[in-house]
């Protein structure tokens, strides 16, 4: 047991980081919600618009249609 004890400062020091960073961030923001839902609803029609223009330079190829069978090439026959 005696070996554990050089953890014992950094354990503390870690929980008193914890607590002030969640006493600072307790208070949050003083916005009203009503415009915190408005700019998220923006946020979201934007991010939907982002998707839906999204093009790309070069086509895409045409899906193989796989047969379920391996065919091997045979690179001998010249």
């Amino acid at each position: 047991m005696d070996i554990l004890l050089w953890l014992v400062p950094s354990a503390v020091i870690t929980v008193l980081a914890m607590a002030w960073v969640a006493f600072l961030g307790r208070e949050g923001r003083e916005e009203d919600r009503e415009e915190v839902v408005r700019r998220l609803g923006i946020a979201l029609e934007n991010a939907k618009t982002r998707e839906r223009s999204k093009k790309y330079a070069a086509p895409q190829p045409p899906l193989d249609r796989s047969t379920g069978l391996a065919v091997r090439v045979n690179r001998d026959a010249s």
